[in-house]
């Protein structure tokens, strides 16, 4: 049951849904009298959403909403009904972005593939009845789990293909800090700093661990934009003015700069979030999408 849950899990993130259908009119009999014939209507399932002309179910939106909601119980988190809707939409739009994406680039799971997959999850789980108990439980029909794993596979390829594309190495400087609640003390050192005292000797008094050592960083990776801009504006050996930032008053120091340094994996990981997020804010801009849900 773990496996599942773990599935379930990861389909959940991966931003989960399934292809819509249409139902076909029936042909009506040529020898049926005409008087007597009721014309069939075509019925369609409503849909969600649409995103261009690839539909969600409101089925399976509905779907989607009771197992947010069933998550959101085991885990003792609170989301209101509109916050809801939007992550589980949000979710939605993008799986489809990077899915289509996946297709037009050529890549593919076969249905034998596929089953594999499936079959491999039934075993793990203890058979086909345990393996219903599990879809029952998550609100999946059997269907609906494959066209959502088939779509969560797809989406995850094109994800990787746009993370792996951010390089190992970047622009990036090593910079110290003096940091400041009150500007008039930041003012303060700074005219020190300007009369001759070591930029090190303040910094190691305020922060006698680090001495206010930010590391390397490259752009787009500190919570600060205002520090970051700033540093990328200095050359090594160089003292920026008072900055005010959301958390104060900084002064900072750019000790070296290298346009290759290598990334660490916490500032890797974020410019692959931003990667992404460009792509898919690039993606949706393009795109043709419709939201049914009221």
């Amino acid at each position: 049951m773990k496996k599942l849950n773990f599935v379930f899990i990861i389909l959940f993130l991966m931003f989960l849904g399934s292809g819509c259908s249409k139902a076909t009119p029936t042909e009506i009999p040529t020898q049926v009298p005409v008087q007597n014939t009721i014309e069939p209507t075509a019925t369609i399932a409503p849909l969600a959403l649409q995103v261009n002309g690839e539909g969600i179910l409101q089925s399976e939106y509905d779907a989607q909403i009771a197992r947010l909601q069933m998550a959101l119980s085991e885990t003792g988190n609170e989301m209101t009904p509109e916050q809801q809707k939007e992550r589980i939409l949000n979710n939605l739009i993008d799986e489809l972005l990077l899915s289509q994406a996946a297709t037009a680039a050529g890549f593919s799971i076969s249905d034998a593939e596929l089953s594999q997959r499936i079959n491999a999850l039934i075993s793990d789980i203890g058979g086909q009845d345990k393996f219903n108990e599990w879809l029952s439980t998550y609100n999946y029909t059997e269907d609906s789990f494959r066209n959502e794993l088939r779509r969560s596979i797809l989406a995850a390829w094109q994800r990787d293909q746009i993370i792996e594309s951010v390089p190992q190495t970047a622009d990036q400087v090593h910079a110290y800090q003096l940091l400041y609640q009150d500007i008039d003390n930041a003012v303060a050192a700074l005219n020190q700093i300007k009369a001759g005292t070591e930029f090190s000797t303040l910094a190691k008094a305020q922060d006698p661990t680090l001495g206010g050592d930010l590391g390397w960083f490259p752009q787009g990776t500190l919570t600060q934009p205002e520090v970051e801009a700033a540093a990328f504006t200095l050359d090594p050996g160089e003292i920026s003015d008072v900055i005010q930032s959301s958390i104060g008053y900084h002064i900072i120091k750019v000790a070296e700069r290298d346009a290759e340094h290598p990334l660490s994996t916490e500032a890797r990981r974020k410019l692959q979030e931003l990667k992404l997020a460009e792509w898919l804010k690039t993606s949706r801009d393009a795109s043709t999408i419709e939201i049914f849900v009221q």
